[in-house]
């Protein structure tokens, strides 16, 4: 076994190698850019190595740094994660060449799998059923329109190189391909180091299954049975779930048999993912494979017990694996939610900044399900514009499917991230929501069930009880101390967003009983944990537990609950009567102003004052880990004024552009 392995990669997954290394009693060395030198992966590795600049171009994606960092510090081995040089076949052969063992597959099958053009070659070869497209590079966009065309829109323009939901673009028209095959290509050369495109078919919602792969240098590979991965958006995976609610026993079977069928053809010899695309009739389709850890591996581990990273690094030292098929089993369900920092509620566009407040909610058993939560990150770390936005993943385990959806919504609700953008209360709504809840899946799913974008979900009349239940005991709390201790006036009236309750206050024992006086109703709270100033409301209506996201606002509270979101006030009778007489406040007028929806650097601007434009036509594009975002025109007009010019930074909300 290694002595000492340098793991070539930073954030999440390094602290995950991290922690099976230590467990297995190997020593650790992370590599780290200016951007990551004050990290957790940093803080926790035995030994870490500067290899220079934030752009990964610049550091984590140069070969000779790493491999100098393994000679600096007597490395027998490299862990490259997932993305950066993860399934670059050329690293894998330069790490041979120095005598350094990859953790990860022979060189060999990277080529033959890795490269999604060369892997629809191997799979079709094999008698893979593959999804159809023009397996081949792609010289140019005259090149991309005519065989788009040949294949018949939509079409789903990849880099042949590409991963984690990077270099990817759906084409529904001419126009499409044109704007779009630049773009990936430019997100190809800027995460891969190779802009090579190919163009296939893209199958309307399609359900997006996969399964884990595993073998040894000994011929041995086993399947650990699936995942679903069709909760995404931008490509990009969002929730993932192990097993899938949509196979059956002989679907699970035949395509596990395929996924080793096609392992075995290429010789692979450490964890893969074989992808498919299925139909709601369970017929399934090759995607591509995945030739490395992938993010979302913690499902498959908790459904059987298995730690892949250590397989991995018992496999790449030369060991058997020590189970055969017949020894494993599906344990349960496993649930994953990818914490990002995004905005949700501006299409789910990247943020950045600081962790003002970092408090993920306990791991290990919760209730009948058990809690796991994978993060690079800690309290006051900076979320960079470099690189992916992944904050942590949160996975939730139960005995069933319900309950571990159920376990998860819980985890949510405990989770608090104040500074950058989140995805907290999308994720709760998903688990909310009744169509997830019965596992009826697609990767439209997001586009169906949010067609108009995510803007939080409206109060039930269980939210509106806790809310009002919460909103009383803060105020409770705050009027006591004012006055010394002294009980306040008993009746009250609560806003709640657009509804008004009256309600009547009393203090039998520990429990609050909020009596709705109009409604004839009484809330028992018990259980009350918060203190002023704290983010994070905690206690039980009528003996079922509940977590708030609270801050104070003009005369009351903002309380989010899960995927709702109100402003709540608690007032005496006759300020609610005076309160409710107020004008509604008039939004500024911005219909000239066109501005960045995120944070990032200015890629390149292409109007000037005076020059006229036409509505969708392009202005600006701003680029943040990774991504390119084209702003268009939203109306005809005359350019004004032009703010940033390419290169610089921007912030969410500066102006770009302004009409006459």
């Amino acid at each position: 076994m290694f002595g000492k392995i340098l793991i070539a990669n930073r954030g999440e997954i390094a602290v995950r190698i991290i922690k099976t290394c230590r467990r297995m009693g190997i020593s650790t060395v992370v590599v780290y850019s200016e951007a990551d030198a004050d990290s957790l992966a940093v803080e926790l590795a035995d030994e870490a190595v500067f290899i220079g600049p934030p752009p990964a171009a610049q550091s984590y994606l140069v070969m000779d740094k790493i491999v100098d960092a393994c000679r600096q510090t007597g490395a027998e081995a490299v862990h490259p994660g997932f993305g950066f040089l993860s399934e670059n076949p050329a690293f894998a052969k330069r790490l041979a060449e120095e005598g350094i063992v990859f953790i990860g597959p022979n060189p060999e099958a990277i080529a033959a799998m890795g490269d999604k053009i060369a892997s629809k070659r191997a799979a079709q070869a094999a008698g893979v059923s593959t999804v159809p497209g023009h397996v081949g590079e792609i010289a140019d966009v005259a090149e991309a329109v005519r065989i788009s065309r040949d294949i018949g829109y939509p079409v789903m323009i990849k880099a042949s190189a590409g991963g984690g939901g990077k270099g990817i673009r759906v084409a529904r028209s001419d126009q499409d391909v044109e704007e779009g095959f630049p773009a990936v290509r430019a997100e190809a050369a800027a995460s891969f180091g190779d802009d090579r495109i190919f163009i296939e078919k893209f199958i309307e919602s399609p359900r997006h299954i996969e399964v884990q792969v595993l073998g040894d240098k000994h011929g041995n590979i086993v399947h650990l049975f699936e995942r679903e991965c069709s909760i995404q958006r931008r490509n990009q995976k969002v929730v993932e779930e192990a097993p899938s609610p949509l196979l059956d026993a002989a679907t699970r079977e035949a395509m596990g048999a395929q996924a080793i069928a096609l392992a075995r053809a290429v010789g692979y010899d450490s964890a893969g993912t074989v992808e498919f695309v299925a139909g709601q009739d369970r017929s399934f389709f090759f995607l591509e494979m995945n030739t490395r850890l992938q993010v979302e591996h913690p499902v498959t581990e908790l459904i059987t017990g298995i730690d892949l990273v250590e397989q991995m690094i018992r496999v790449a030292a030369g060991e058997k694996l020590g189970f055969t098929q017949a020894d494993l089993k599906i344990d349960g369900w496993a649930i994953e939610s990818r914490i990002y920092a995004e905005d949700p509620y501006r299409g789910f566009l990247p943020s950045i900044g600081r962790l003002v407040r970092y408090d993920p909610p306990a791991e290990g058993e919760q209730g009948a399900g058990l809690v796991r939560n994978d993060a690079g990150v800690r309290e006051g770390d900076e979320i960079s514009m470099f690189y992916d936005p992944m904050i942590s993943k949160l996975a939730a385990w139960g005995p069933d499917r319900i309950t571990a959806v159920d376990t998860m919504a819980a985890a949510l609700e405990d989770f608090h991230i104040e500074g950058p953008g989140h995805n907290l209360p999308f994720l709760s709504a998903v688990m909310d929501e009744q169509r997830f809840r019965e596992g009826r899946l697609s990767t439209s799913y997001i586009a169906d069930v949010f067609p108009e974008g995510f803007h939080g979900v409206a109060p039930t009349d269980a939210d509106r009880d806790i809310v009002t239940a919460a909103a009383c005991a803060m105020h409770l709390i705050l009027v006591s101390r004012a006055n010394a201790g002294r009980r306040p006036r008993e009746d009250w009236v609560v806003l709640a967003g657009e509804a008004r309750r009256p309600v009547r206050l009393s203090w039998p024992g520990d429990t609050l009983q909020v009596e709705l006086t109009e409604e004839g109703r009484a809330l028992l709270l018990t259980d009350i944990a918060w203190r002023p100033g704290q983010p994070v409301f905690r206690g039980a209506l009528g003996g079922r537990g509940f977590a708030l996201q609270v801050r104070p606002a003009a005369e009351g509270f903002t309380i989010r609950r899960r995927a709702c979101s109100l402003h709540v006030l608690v007032l005496t009778p006759r300020s609610a009567e005076l309160h409710e007489k107020l004008p509604p406040k008039k939004a500024a007028d911005t219909s000239k102003l066109v501005v960045s929806p995120m944070p990032g650097l200015v890629v390149s601007v292409d109007v000037a004052p005076g020059q006229e434009v036409k509505a969708g036509e392009q202005l600006a594009i701003v680029e943040a880990m990774k991504m390119q975002n084209i702003i268009r025109a939203e109306r005809d007009g005359v350019v004004k004024t032009v703010g940033p010019r390419p290169g610089d930074s921007v912030s969410a909300d500066e102006v770009l552009v302004e009409f006459a």
